[in-house]
């Protein structure tokens, strides 16, 4: 049996520099929105999200196609992760339902141009606001002959994508392992990379990125793990762990924390 590799992608390319906000046809009006503190790179607002000293208030949009909304379960789980490592009491989570693109694979491109076209929520005052898009296609980059798939992807600052059609086919297949479970790994882990680990904003205050995973971390058992061409991949962890009485979704190892609590979190 071919043994299949699951794995999370990090947009490491600043999609601002090459996707404009249209002003209307003649593009001359002007946009009353500022969006350009939410067009950076991955990883630059890591402090402003672990910290109260910006920005008091979270809002997370969730844009999701119909029919691939995220489920509670995972949601709640997503939210008791921020509580926990960061400083932000005040979170909120507002839901887009948007229809479907129609695309049998979306690229990370296509999809900060759907952000671009439907994205409603961005920083204001003291609210720093994020974007999670559920799709209902796979990534371009999975390679179906070699069983890769593509759980998450991050591609800016505050933008993040959860690929909701792939997630729900490894989980509806396992016994051990549940949707929400699958959801809430591959929120955390995205979000992760947003808080800037592995080296992605908050510096490292100990030498642990995997040097066969850019921006993943090392360490076994980790929730930043690429699990890209070792082991059994995500499913592969998470069945180990809960085999040995253990939860199924991976937490943050030592290293990460300590990174994040250097960068201002907890």
């Amino acid at each position: 049996m071919r043994k299949k590799y699951y794995f999370f992608l990090i947009g490491l390319f600043l999609l601002a520099a090459c996707t404009k906000d249209s002003n209307g046809p003649g593009g001359n009006d002007p946009d009353p929105i500022d969006k350009s503190a939410n067009l950076l790179a991955t990883g630059d607002s890591a402090n402003d999200i672990l910290t109260n000293e910006t920005f008091t208030t979270l809002l997370i949009e969730i844009g999701y196609v119909t029919g691939f909304q995220p489920s509670a379960e995972a949601m709640n789980n997503f939210q008791a992760f921020l509580q926990a490592r960061t400083f932000k009491q005040d979170i909120q989570v507002q839901y887009l339902e948007l229809p479907s693109p129609n695309e049998n694979d979306l690229s990370l491109q296509e999809i900060a141009d759907l952000e671009s076209e439907n994205r409603t929520a961005y920083n204001e005052g003291s609210t720093l606001a994020i974007y999670i898009y559920f799709a209902d296609a796979p990534a371009d980059t999975d390679d179906p002959q070699e069983g890769t798939v593509t759980l998450g992807a991050v591609y800016r600052n505050t933008s993040m994508v959860i690929y909701e059609s792939t997630v729900r086919e490894l989980g509806v297949n396992n016994s051990q392992v549940t949707i929400a479970d699958v959801e809430t790994a591959a929120l955390n882990h995205e979000f992760g990379h947003l808080l800037g680990l592995v080296d992605l904003g908050s510096p490292p205050v100990n030498a642990h990125e995997d040097p066969n995973a850019e921006h993943h971390c090392d360490i076994n058992g980790c929730l930043m793990r690429a699990e890209l061409q070792f082991g059994g991949g995500l499913l592969g962890m998470m069945n180990k762990r809960v085999s040995t009485g253990k939860a199924a979704v991976p937490g943050l190892d030592d290293e990460c924390i300590a990174d994040l609590q250097a960068n201002g979190g907890k």
